[in-house]
């Protein structure tokens, strides 16, 4: 049993399995009387749909077993947090845990996708890959990010099907300002066709055309040749449009050759972009499709069935090439539907697994959920929610709407040069390239020392509003100890831990500093700080 130190004190606390890493936790069943290991169910996995048959097919091939399904609790605050980017209050939880429906996790999921956060949580991954950030390298300007990242937001919202999404995106003109979609363009560090040419390919088809032969590149850039820029008499608004005279000293008609090697004859009656977009959202284009749904893959269960998720190359061939060709189909034949391919996936036993091995196992077969850090902009909301608190964001930029209200939560910024410390030190990403690796998500001995030693955190909790009623609570231990686990972790203690921490307060000169340490603790834990 670890010991935590209570920084700034001479105490000593012994807190039991909320700080242990999940995977020295031994299996047990999970209720509020449980007094062993909550993270996974009694139940052994069953294929739930054809997503778990091409899993545990694999899997049985090279004897290997999956994991125990995850328990409730676990999988209430899985996906709060993969869908929404939020923590599920306490309330949430416990009605979640105590519901005895046998559709309550289907149903679940459908509430999560039709909640205002989900649109917020997804811009911010849009953003990331879209680079939408007011200042250097890309300098979209703030009313324009703002603008921009209130069309993405929006068109998650509605669900607007994923073809319609980039065929706007790609051939969109006016100006930055009034047409959103345009910033696309103005995004990007390279603007010259080539440039251009590379940030498609890696934003919708998933590969990293610099790595290409030269004469391949060169022909999808012929696609982007025509793309003017002007300035107008508002200070940073830039009209992006059509310009059949820009042709970079190409005259009259040219050849252009499709990713696939296709050639084909371009005029100057009609916009390569949109002869471009036609090829790219064919139902059988063998990169849109594939993409994306490789993409999803990896944003829910942690890795790519192609790994990483942006480098697409025929010698870096998938894990499991029957699941995603699935993935495609099945994407392609819902109309292109994010949300009904993100309810597929969660939908599975295999996104339901429990994050404890059962046996051997390797990360590309998918034997378990992985472990994940939460990104910098759900953990700094998770704090907030918790304690009632905000935090105060920043921009360099002396514009007047770039002030942020302290309602705004992290995963809701709709700019990258808005940020605070906390993000920063956590590894929210630059968005300077469009690279799912931008984002770092790996932990530092700066961040476990913010956590457990900063006045930020401190305030935070001593000043909470939130927790004051169960840190200063004259309830008895049992109650406040369960109101603490509830609306840190999303369950109820164990025996084990209720024990630890009865004894703790029964021990301690002051409950509520007591308390305070138990607070602590919790959000130091690998349970708090990690999917799973």
């Amino acid at each position: 049993m670890p010991v935590l130190k209570r920084i700034g004190r001479a105490w000593m606390f012994a807190l039991g399995m909320a700080a242990l890493p999940l995977s020295a936790a031994p299996a047990s069943l999970t209720s509020p009387e449980a007094s062993g290991n909550p993270y996974a169910g009694p139940a052994a996995a069953e294929p739930q749909n054809e997503i778990d048959r091409l899993v545990f097919t694999r899997l049985e091939r090279s004897g290997r077993k999956p994991a125990a399904l995850c328990s409730d609790p676990v999988f209430v605050r899985r996906a709060y947090l993969d869908l929404i980017g939020t923590l599920p209050t306490a309330r949430e939880a416990s009605d979640f845990i105590a519901s005895r429906s046998p559709n309550k996790r289907a149903a679940l999921i459908d509430r999560l996708l039709a909640r205002d956060e989900f649109a917020d949580y997804w811009a911010m991954k849009w953003s990331d890959l879209l680079r939408i950030k007011a200042e250097f390298p890309v300098n979209l300007w703030p009313n324009a990010a703002q603008a921009y990242h209130r069309w993405v937001r929006t068109a998650l919202r509605d669900n607007l099907p994923y073809d319609q999404f980039v065929r706007e995106l790609l051939t969109a003109n006016g100006s930055n300002f009034r047409v959103p979609q345009v910033n696309f363009y103005r995004a990007m560090q390279n603007r010259e066709p080539a440039g251009v040419a590379q940030t498609v390919a890696l934003t919708f088809m998933g590969a990293r055309a610099n790595q290409w032969p030269q004469e391949r590149l060169d022909g999808m850039a012929r696609f982007f040749s025509n793309i003017g820029f002007k300035e107008t008499a508002e200070w940073k608004e830039e009209i992006v449009y059509f310009d059949p005279a820009r042709t970079n000293g190409i005259s009259g008609q040219c050849s252009a050759r499709f990713p696939d090697g296709t050639k084909v004859t371009l005029g100057l009656e009609r916009d390569p972009r949109e002869i471009f977009a036609d090829w790219l959202l064919a139902p059988g284009n063998p990169w849109f499709a594939r993409s994306l749904a490789n993409r999803a893959w990896a944003w829910l269960l942690g890795r790519g069935i192609i790994h990483e998720p942006d480098d697409l190359r025929p010698d870096n061939p998938p894990s499991n090439p029957e699941l995603l060709a699935w993935l495609e189909q099945e994407f392609v034949a819902s109309r292109y539907d994010i949300k009904h391919l993100f309810r597929v996936i969660l939908g599975s036993a295999t996104w339901q697994l429990s994050s404890l091995p059962n046996g051997p196992s390797d990360e590309a077969d998918f034997a378990r959920y992985p472990l994940r850090r939460l990104d910098a902009e759900v953990l700094a909301d998770a704090l907030c929610q918790l304690t009632g608190t905000a935090e105060q964001y920043t921009s360099a930029i002396p514009e007047p709407f770039t002030f942020v209200p302290e309602s705004v939560r992290s995963i809701a910024l709709p700019d990258g040069s808005i940020s605070s410390p906390f993000l920063e030190m956590f590894g929210r990403p630059p968005r300077d390239t469009g690279l799912e690796a931008e984002r770092n998500n790996r932990p530092s001995a700066a961040q476990s020392l913010h956590l457990l030693n900063s006045s930020h955190i401190q305030k935070k909790i001593e000043r909470s509003p939130r927790l004051r009623p169960l840190l200063d609570s004259k309830n008895h231990p049992r109650e406040a100890i369960s109101g603490l686990y509830l609306a840190i972790l999303s369950r109820y203690p164990t025996e084990e831990e209720q024990g630890t921490i009865a004894a703790y307060f029964k021990n301690a000169a002051n409950r509520r500093e007591a308390a305070v340490d138990v607070v602590w603790a919790l959000l130091n834990s690998a349970e708090f700080q990690y999917r799973h």
